[in-house]
């Protein structure tokens, strides 16, 4: 039976726009693939004002984008250009670099909205890290469901609970939004090294500890793990297999340090391709 770890996710500010971040720490920096989790809101943005994150590179790393209420509009410079709603999944592969925004779209900024999600960061196979760039997006009703007792269950991308999502990826994992019955149980997917729990919304029992809103439980070790909703809950599930050593510097993720840096000095010098119909502001390189 594995032993659980627990992580509070910690407020970040984001110029006015609020998260809490439970990856990468100290304590734990992937959970398989996994290296990087943002839980954004939920948030209500007032009429005239929007989330507006400017264009910025990433590499090496795949960004996946999950909603539970709101609308964010995605540009990169593949071109695309995509409004994510909830229960859709944006998966956006860096590869050897890529830059993207995320913002507000005109009609949500005029009326104002509320925002609620995940952003989660996939560290990609060495041999894959640069790779070409790609961009899917997928329907939210496209994404398996599957039902068990107290248990709702959508499989976001990879494979659990007997079905796979259509999203494709590109090392072994899983990634499923549970919504739990007060008193439900759920076992974790055991058929992968590395897992976690995150909860949104509720509480849950894991290892004999409550585990509230926004705080990761980690499982230690493998063999059977079970999560017990104490009332009605949201959870996440997410892991995979181990990725090995990686490196994160600001919006860069590598298994090389000399790939970060060159990756600083391409973004200092503006080498990277912009974003059509977003190609005027940017977040500079942290100095």
């Amino acid at each position: 039976m594995p032993v659980f770890s627990f992580i509070p996710a910690r407020a970040h500010d984001l110029g006015g726009f609020s998260v809490r971040r439970a990856l990468p720490t100290v304590q734990r920096r992937l959970v398989g693939p996994f290296i990087f989790w943002d839980h954004m809101g939920p948030v209500h943005l007032e009429p005239g004002h929007g989330m507006d994150v400017r264009p910025h590179p990433h590499i090496d790393l795949a960004t996946v984008t999950y909603l539970f209420e709101g609308e964010i509009v995605h540009k990169d410079s593949l071109g695309s250009d995509q409004a994510i709603q909830p229960g859709d999944v944006n998966w956006m592969t860096a590869g050897r670099g890529i830059v993207h925004s995320e913002r507000t779209g005109a009609e949500r900024r005029k009326s104002g909205s509320s925002v609620h999600g995940i952003q989660s960061w996939v560290a990609l196979p060495t041999e894959l890290e640069e790779s070409e760039p790609a961009f899917q997006h997928v329907a939210g009703k496209s994404l398996p469901e599957v039902g068990l007792p107290g248990a709702r269950l959508r499989v976001i991308a990879g494979t659990a609970f007997g079905v796979a999502s259509p999203v494709s990826v590109l090392s072994p994992l899983f990634y499923v939004e549970a919504r739990l019955d007060a008193g439900a149980e759920l076992p974790l997917p055991d058929e992968y090294a590395e897992r976690a729990a995150y909860v949104v919304e509720g509480a849950i029992e894991c290892d004999a500890r409550r585990v509230e809103t926004a705080t990761m439980a980690v499982a230690e070790g493998g063999g059977p793990a079970t999560l017990r909703a104490l009332e009605p809950s949201r959870v996440m599930l997410l892991g995979g297999a181990p990725m090995g050593k990686r490196y994160i510097w600001w919006n860069f993720v590598s298994s090389s340090e000399e790939r970060i840096e060159r990756a600083k000095r391409e973004w200092k010098e503006r080498a990277y391709p912009r974003v059509p119909g977003d190609d005027v502001e940017f977040i500079p390189l942290p100095e």
